[in-house]
């Protein structure tokens, strides 16, 4: 159904309003699940909560107050903070509970070797037991289940009272029972020899040690948490090193001259600012003077430094390895391209895909399954005869094998790591499903201009007609051409503009400017109706061409050469010829597309000729040529008719259609705002090997996802059935709990050593 700009649906959706909130005390994805389930109850909210992330990314109407979501966590039983800009990138938190779980594991450890070798000892040589012993066994164990194991019984404690229950639950549940059991056994040991000591239930080798369970649980969980949050630690760590490439200082140059240190986020658009050779530039900006050369290799992954000079765009957060630059702020804060980036892989590192919401949900019901099925299990054990230890044996290890830990690790560690290093290799991904579309695509479609050429087009050849002076076409058509944002009309300008004699920066203000998508742009210029672009722009209106400006044109496009029609009153005055260069890395990429097992197709607006030489150039297979912006729209749904799966990659406003149109949009970095917008993965790097790059980055993504989930999903199916046949004990189903958990966060942070060659 489409909705009308104004109707009341879009315009509430319009005024939705974004807020990011930061969870504390979510300890498994059931936890996350709950906090997201309350979260959408509000009215207007709708919220995604990502355990790994610890964020909770919400949007709400204007009229919900902040202090509502974060009530709303907190009745739940967790902490909520409400996320400002300049600390979304804080790792306090993260690194607290690193170091608090590795002072309970070191705790644990330290107690729990010792324990287990006194239990084998005394089950081995009974006659090593001295007196008081049981003492020191339960001296040793208590400190590791309960100071230790305090993080479980917290947070189990929590959820019961708010009538619900997590993977702590199971822990909790299994380390309490233990020592209950053990210490009922200790003092009441029925059946025991007359002369046995306390512990004989405990340590007797037909009996269980439970004590020792309930430590090793605890040590092997804690050991599986630690590991675990170490590990989402550092597949964060790139976006916290991308967010702290800004500079904290700019020196500010005032028009007179004099110049001041400031804050980096006090700079205003318009304001020059000075930086030295090993200077981080402040903020986006355009170059005034001077000349350097730019390391941009912390943002895009290119190793050589750019050479910048004045009239360049610089970024901020690149470094200025040798020069100088006065720059020009022309972006500051949130809208400059490091924040967005920043925002890309935040927006990706939250995403979920629809196998992990499953997941979440199968999490949050669980749990209460899983004691359910413990008791069952207790139940079932004690009418077929069995004693009570073995049945309570059972029990305990379903309690602890069944904890569903890696389900909700497995999407969101490997979306952190690969987000990560994708944006140290200056790829971007927007979220869970580009990951998808990947796997499908067989069929790499590319702009030209900008995308498979540089975009820095130049006049070569103009060809007036007779009595029309050169300059004067050159003036008319730079000055409608200077209103337009395509390669081509800034060739033209410029030109315009070096060869206006005296006005070297000036060029005529053009009223009524309108664009002409695909075609050209026409506009009043010193009371002269002036139309610019391809021929089509001038048959459409039944302009007549001058045979001799028409037989030149059709020789310049034969070479390969982008023509330009200048038309003054209703008649075609001149006609240009402008070239273009393919980018270096433009043939490797289309080699290794073509190896990936993907066809490619040229498409573009500019003329049969043209294209075709660049295609030839490359290597591409297909070109589709002379297609305007809605055309394009329609090539590829004809493509995607013919079963293709089709990946779109472009620049400008033009292919914005496009990308949103294909299986997968890929945007260059340098190009406009409404194509990145429209796009699913984003590419800084000056370079089209990026495409392939991104491509295998997204599959290789895609499969650790995958291989993660039916880890998890199969190690649940495998290993419960076995806690329930009594062919596992609790100290095994912890560490196999642990290892779990190990295997996909490590298998996650693989992606971090991703290496595209």
């Amino acid at each position: 159904m489409t909705m009308s700009a104004g109707s009341p649906t879009a315009e509430h959706a319009s005024e939705q309003r974004a807020i990011e909130l930061t969870v504390g005390g979510m300890t498994c994805a059931a936890c996350a699940t709950r906090v997201e389930r309350k979260l959408n109850k509000l009215d207007g909210v709708r919220a995604s909560v990502n355990y790994a992330t610890a964020r909770a990314s919400v949007t709400a109407a204007p009229e919900t107050e902040d202090e509502v979501l974060t009530g709303t966590v907190e009745k739940a039983g967790y902490r909520a903070e409400v996320l400002r800009p300049a600390e979304q990138h804080r790792e306090e938190d993260s690194g607290q509970r690193v170091r608090d779980l590795w002072r309970r594991l070191a705790v644990a450890v330290m107690l729990f070797i010792p324990l287990a070798d006194l239990a084998i000892l005394f089950t081995v040589l009974p006659e090593a037991r001295f007196t008081g012993w049981q003492w020191l066994v339960i001296a040793l164990a208590l400190p590791v289940a309960g100071w230790a194991a305090w993080p479980f019984h917290r947070a189990a404690l929590i959820n019961a009272r708010h009538g619900s229950s997590s993977m702590d639950t199971l822990v909790s549940v299994g380390i309490a029972a233990a020592c209950v059991w053990s210490l009922y056994a200790m003092f009441t040991p029925s059946g025991a020899p007359d002369d046995a000591s306390g512990l004989w239930l405990l340590l007797n080798t037909d009996g269980a040690a439970y004590l020792e369970v309930a430590a090793g649980v605890t040590t092997f969980v804690l050991a599986g948490r630690y590991f675990e949050a170490k590990a989402q630690r550092k597949a964060g760590s790139a976006l916290r090193a991308l967010a702290e490439l800004s500079a904290k200082t700019a020196t500010v140059q005032d028009a007179d001259g004099t110049r001041r240190e400031v804050p980096a986020e006090q700079l205003r658009v318009g304001q020059h600012f000075v930086t030295r050779s090993g200077g981080t530039i402040a903020t986006d900006g355009r170059v005034v003077r001077g000349q350097a050369a730019v390391d941009r290799s912390s943002m895009t992954g290119e190793s050589v430094p750019a050479e910048v000079t004045e009239g360049d765009e610089v970024t901020g957060g690149t470094v200025v390895s040798n020069g100088w630059l006065l720059t020009e702020a022309t972006e500051v804060g949130g809208d400059t391209q490091l924040a967005g980036m920043v925002r890309l892989v935040e927006q990706a590192q939250s995403g979920k895909a629809a196998v992990q919401r499953l997941a979440d949900r199968i999490s949050a019901h669980f749990v209460p399954a899983v004691l359910v099925l413990a008791a069952l299990s207790l139940a079932g054990w004690l009418l077929l005869g069995a004693g009570p230890e073995r049945a309570f044996t059972v029990a305990l290890s379903v309690l602890v094998i069944a904890c569903p830990c890696a389900l909700g690790l497995a999407t969101p560690t490997a979306l952190m790591a690969a987000s990560g290093r994708g944006a140290q290799l200056g790829i971007f991904l927007k979220g869970y499903q580009a990951l998808e579309s990947t796997r499908e695509v067989d069929t790499v479609v590319l702009d030209k201009t900008g995308t498979v050429t540089t975009g820095g087009m130049s006049l070569t050849d103009v060809c007036c007609a007779a009595d029309f002076p050169r300059e004067r076409a050159l003036r008319l058509a730079g000055a409608v051409e200077h209103a337009s944002e395509h390669a081509v009309a800034a060739a033209v300008a410029a030109a315009a503009r070096a060869e206006s004699v005296g006005q070297a920066d000036s060029l005529p203000t053009v009223e009524g400017f309108v664009n002409e998508p695909g075609l050209g742009a026409r506009g009043e210029v010193e009371g002269h109706r002036v139309l610019v672009g391809r021929a089509k722009l001038f048959t459409d209106r039944e302009v007549p061409i001058p045979e001799e400006l028409d037989r030149k044109r059709s020789e310049w496009e034969s070479a390969g050469r982008t023509t330009v029609l200048v038309g003054c009153d209703d008649a075609v005055v001149a006609v240009l010829a402008l070239s273009d260069r393919v980018k270096p890395s433009a043939e490797a990429a289309v080699r290794e597309l073509s190896r990936l097992g993907m066809s490619t197709v040229l498409l573009t607006g500019d003329n049969e000729a043209t294209a075709r030489s660049v295609a030839a150039e490359v290597g591409i297979d297909e070109v589709v040529a002379g297609v305007l912006p809605g055309e394009k729209v329609a090539e590829i749904e004809r493509l995607r008719e013919r079963g293709r799966r089709v990946a779109m990659v472009g620049d400008g406003v033009n292919d914005a259609p496009a990308l949103a149109t294909a299986e997968l949009g890929l945007a260059v970095g340098a190009g406009t705002d409404v194509a990145i917008s429209a796009a699913d993965l984003i590419l800084v790097r000056d370079d089209l090997t990026a495409v392939p790059d991104a491509i295998k980055l997204s599959r290789r993504t895609l499969g650790t996802i995958r291989g993660n989930l039916v880890w998890a999903f199969g190690y649940n199916l495998a290993a419960v059935p076995l806690a329930v046949l009594g062919l596992l004990n609790p100290l095994i189903a912890g560490g196999a709990m642990a290892l779990s958990s190990g295997f996909v966060v490590s298998n996650s942070l693989g992606l971090r050593r991703f290496s595209p060659n």
